[in-house]
């Protein structure tokens, strides 16, 4: 298993629609078991394949405290949104970065996993949050679009003052 790297806003890759998975070979499971590593290693609930310059339509995601409960999506669809809430979101590819962010509070989706089977799964809190954060990474939509062009701005400054002092 290898860390990937993970791109960093404003890195223009990270507005790369995602293809769809058609195959379920052994070069999905080393991604799979990559992604995975690269998101504990960082402390992270989900990561999209875009965010590690993977431009498939692959999340995985573990919001249990002990690491034991991974969750991999493959060809989601987000089939019903139910309800809204406003919660601080955080992303990767923002280190440090937090703002509210507006989503439905309840999804059902239909993927499949890393065998190719399809499930639907019905997902409330911070799970729903969490997957509607990840598809839109795979559309090309970062959190900060939903946030207004002055708070965008600021956080741009931010991340570019950031990377500069590495």
């Amino acid at each position: 298993m290898a860390i990937l790297e993970i791109l960093e806003y404003p890195d223009p890759r990270l507005r790369t629609k995602a293809k769809p998975i058609t195959q379920f070979d052994d070069a999905l499971q080393a991604k799979i078991d990559d992604m995975f590593e690269t998101m504990y290693q960082a402390s992270g609930i989900g990561l999209a394949a875009t965010q590690v310059d993977i431009h498939e339509q692959l999340i995985v995601m573990d919001l249990s405290e002990e690491k034991n409960d991974p969750l991999v999506l493959i060809n989601l669809k987000i089939t019903e949104k139910r309800g809204f809430e406003e919660l601080d979101e955080g992303c990767l590819s923002f280190p440090g970065v937090y703002a509210k962010v507006q989503r439905a509070n309840e999804v059902t989706i239909e993927a499949q996993d890393r065998q190719g089977q399809t499930f639907t799964l019905d997902a409330s809190g911070l799970k729903a949050v969490c997957i509607q954060h990840e598809m839109d990474h795979l559309e090309g939509k970062l959190f900060v679009d939903y946030l207004s062009p002055l708070k965008r701005d600021r956080i741009r400054k931010k991340l570019k003052k950031l990377q500069k002092g590495r």
